[in-house]
C-alpha cells in the first residue's frame, strides 16, 4: 500500500504585522481632510487677531483703549471733550502745587468706572446729537452730572450741568421746562458752593420760566413754588452779608425781596421766616414800629403752625423792640410770655435764655433783688445743660446784680462813718453775707 504522503502546512489566521496593506483613497476622505485643514487654519488665525487685541488690552491703559474705542467707533467729538476733561483735571493739579488737597486726591486717570461712564454717555450725546435729537443729549449730560455726585467732582457736575444746559436751549417742544429744570440744577450748585450771585442769577431764571406753569417735581410741588422758596434762601443770605458789612438799606431791600418770595413758596414757615428776619433787620436801624409789624407776622404765623420754638422767638424780638420805645412793663410781660412758652414745651436751652433776658430787663430797671432770682436760675440751668460760655456769663451777671443790691446798704454806712457802722462792714467782709440796712 503506498504510503500518502501529506506536506505539512503552517496555517496563518492573522495577517502579517510586516506586510504592507496597500492604501485605499476615497473622494469623501480626501474631502473631509481638506475641510478640516481649512478650519484649523481659520481657528488659527481667529485665535492669532483675539490674543492681539487681548494683549492691547493689558499692554494700553484704559484711557488709552477708550481712547481708541472712541476714534474706531467714528465718536471724534466725545473723544476731544473725554481728553479735554482728562488735560483739564492734570492742569488744576499741577496747578494747586504739591501742597494743596487736590495733589492728594485720586486722579480721574485711575477711576475706571467714570472713565467708562464719560465714554458710554458722550458717545450717545454726539450720536443723538448728529441726529437732531438734543432730548437725549440732554438726557445724557444731565446722567453724567448727576453721576458725578461726590464732593471732589463738583468740577464736573458743574460741566456737564451747564452742558445740559446748552441742549435744553436747543429743545423747542417742552415749553422751556427742561431749560428751567437746568437752571435751577446750576444754581443749587452755585448755592452748594457759596457763589451766591451765580445761584441767585440762576434762580431768577428758573422763576422767570417757571411762573404761571404747572410743572411738578417728583415730590408733587410746582416749581414755581420751589423756585420762589429757593430765592427767598438766596435774598436772605446775600443779605446777611450785606448786614455783617453794615449796608443795612441794601440789607432790607433784599430781605423784603426775600419776604415777597416767600409768599409764593407755598410754605407759611419760610413765609414766617422771612418775616422774623426782616424784623430784626428793621429793629438794628431802630425802625421798631416797622420791626414790631413784621415780628408780629411771625407771631401769628407760628401761633397758626403751634411752632412753640418760633412762637418763643417771636416773644422775646418784640420784647426787644419794646424795650427799645421804653415800654418796659410791656417787655417785661412779652419776656414772661417767653419763659412760659419754654417751661411748657421743654426748651431748656431757650429757657435758660429767658431767664438771663429777664435778669437783664429787671437789672436795667435797677429791681437787682429780682434780677439776682433770674440769674441764678439762669446758671443752675446753664450747670444744668454744661453750657460753659453760659455758667461763666451767669456767674458774672449774679455777682454784678447782687453787687447792686448791696450797693445802697453799703453806701449808707460808709456815709454815716461812725463806729457801729464801720464795724457792720468789717463783719460784712468776713462773712460775704447781706449787708444789713442802715436803721439810723
Amino acid at each position: 500500500m503506498a504510503s500518502i504522503v501529506f506536506s505539512h502546512q503552517k496555517t496563518q489566521f492573522l495577517p502579517d504585522i510586516n506586510e504592507k496593506i496597500p492604501h485605499k483613497t476615497s473622494t469623501q476622505g480626501t474631502e473631509m481632510e481638506k475641510v478640516d485643514r481649512e478650519r484649523a487654519k481659520r481657528e488659527r488665525i481667529q485665535i492669532t487677531t483675539m490674543s492681539a487685541e487681548e494683549i492691547a488690552q493689558f499692554r494700553n491703559s484704559v484711557v488709552q483703549n477708550l481712547c481708541v474705542s472712541m476714534l474706531q467707533e467714528g465718536f471724534h467729538l466725545s473723544f476731544k471733550e473725554f481728553f479735554s476733561l482728562l488735560q483739564r483735571w492734570k492742569a488744576d493739579r499741577l496747578a494747586a502745587g504739591p501742597d494743596s488737597k487736590l495733589w492728594l486726591r485720586r486722579s480721574l486717570e485711575e477711576q475706571n468706572d467714570k472713565l467708562e461712564m464719560l465714554k458710554e454717555q458722550l458717545s450717545r450725546a454726539e450720536a443723538a446729537q448728529r441726529a437732531d435729537q438734543y432730548v437725549e443729549v440732554y438726557e445724557c449730560h444731565l446722567a453724567l452730572a448727576k453721576f458725578f455726585s461726590e464732593p471732589d467732582d463738583m468740577w464736573l457736575r458743574e460741566h456737564f450741568y451747564q452742558l445740559s444746559l446748552k441742549a435744553a436751549h436747543k429743545i423747542r417742544m417742552d415749553s422751556s421746562r427742561r431749560e428751567a429744570e437746568a437752571n435751577a440744577n446750576l444754581a443749587h450748585l452755585y448755592l452748594e458752593r457759596g457763589d451766591l450771585e451765580l445761584a441767585q442769577d440762576h434762580f431768577e431764571m428758573f422763576h422767570q420760566l417757571a411762573v404761571g406753569q404747572s410743572w411738578q417735581d417728583e415730590s408733587g410741588n410746582t416749581h414755581q413754588s420751589h423756585a420762589c422758596g429757593s430765592l427767598c434762601r438766596v435774598y436772605t443770605l446775600l443779605a446777611q452779608k450785606q448786614l455783617q458789612c453794615g449796608e443795612y438799606q441794601v440789607a432790607i431791600q433784599l430781605l423784603k425781596q426775600a419776604y415777597e418770595m416767600s409768599k409764593g413758596a407755598d410754605d407759611k414757615k419760610t413765609e414766617g421766616e422771612a418775616a422774623y428776619t426782616l424784623g430784626l433787620a428793621y429793629q438794628s436801624t431802630g425802625d421798631q414800629t416797622t420791626a414790631k409789624q413784621f415780628l408780629n407776622l411771625f407771631m401769628e404765623i407760628s401761633t397758626e403752625l403751634q411752632d412753640m420754638e418760633s412762637l418763643g422767638r417771636a416773644y422775646k424780638a418784640i420784647a426787644k423792640s419794646l424795650e427799645s420805645e421804653g415800654k418796659i412793663n410791656d417787655a417785661v410781660e412779652h419776656l414772661q410770655k417767653y419763659l412760659d412758652i419754654c417751661q411748657e414745651s421743654n426748651q431748656l436751652e431757650n429757657l435758660q435764655d429767658a431767664y438771663m433776658c429777664l435778669g437783664s430787663i429787671h437789672m436795667s430797671i435797677a429791681q437787682y433783688e429780682r434780677s439776682s432770682e433770674y440769674f441764678i436760675q439762669a446758671f443752675e440751668m446753664a450747670c444744668r445743660l454744661d453750657l460753659y460760655r453760659c455758667i461763666q456769663k451767669a456767674q458774672v451777671c449774679v455777682g454784678n446784680a447782687r453787687a447792686h443790691s448791696m450797693l445802697r446798704a453799703y453806701t449808707s454806712h460808709l456815709q454815716n462813718n461812725r463806729p457801729s457802722n464801720i464795724c457792720i462792714l468789717l463783719s460784712w467782709k468776713e462773712t460775704r453775707g447781706e449787708v444789713p440796712p442802715d436803721d439810723v
